[in-house]
């Protein structure tokens, strides 16, 4: 809660902390947080293929249009398409209209793809930000609880709650383990099979049910 200092000039804008869930970050924090560059190496296996389209796909974005609303804007489409399907299948075992589950694959896709022009359109207009890269990688870290869940509904693993369960831990600890990692080398690392061939698999996965139906995967 945050409570104003009498006696402070208003425009100071200078307030007590009171009960703050963690403290501020120190003066050596905020200077890490202002030098920071981001760096990544290596390429998955799908990542040289999929470079040309999304090339193409930021050279139709407009300039005005800023790299955290593409952000926010392919978030909120996943979590949507996948809340509808948590709509329909709250247990994850019962069966969704198939085009609910068409539905959550497009989201997906849209995801990937302006997930992954959002940093382009950053470096194409020169806003690249320590900050905006915060905001980027914690939409995704919120965004892989959703795919993950989708992925655990369009298979109806909610049939082994356990199996389940571990699907989300893992998907989340993955991601927690893959920052930690660039946190303590400063670059973030990609693998031959890394998140864009996840994705492309879980939209696969949710195309199958879509066509085939859930009870595909009970064979």
């Amino acid at each position: 809660m945050w409570r104003f200092s009498p006696g402070v000039p208003f425009g100071l804008r200078a307030y007590e902390y009171s009960r703050l869930p963690t403290p501020p970050l120190s003066r050596h924090q905020l200077k890490r947080l202002e030098e920071h560059r981001y760096q990544s190496a290596g390429r998955s296996l799908l990542e040289p293929l999929m470079q040309g389209y999304w090339e193409w796909l930021v050279g139709r974005v407009p300039s005005w249009i800023a790299p955290n609303l593409i952000t926010i804007i392919g978030l909120s489409i996943n979590i949507c398409t996948t809340v509808l399907l948590v709509f329909y299948c709250p247990t994850a075992t019962e069966q969704a209209p198939l085009w609910a589950y068409i539905a959550c694959a497009c989201g997906l896709f849209i995801y990937q793809s302006l997930d992954a022009i959002d940093g382009k359109q950053a470096r194409r207009t020169n806003s690249s930000s320590p900050l905006g890269e915060l905001f980027d990688h914690g939409c995704d870290s919120l965004s892989t609880v959703f795919v993950v869940l989708g992925t655990c509904i369009a298979v109806q693993l909610g049939t082994n709650p356990d199996w389940m369960f571990f699907c989300c831990f893992a998907g989340t600890f993955m991601f927690y383990c893959a920052h930690w990692q660039t946190y303590v080398s400063g670059t973030l690392r990609f693998g031959i099979f890394d998140v864009t061939e996840s994705q492309i698999i879980i939209i696969i996965c949710q195309l199958l049910t879509g066509t085939l139906g859930p009870w595909f995967w009970n064979f």
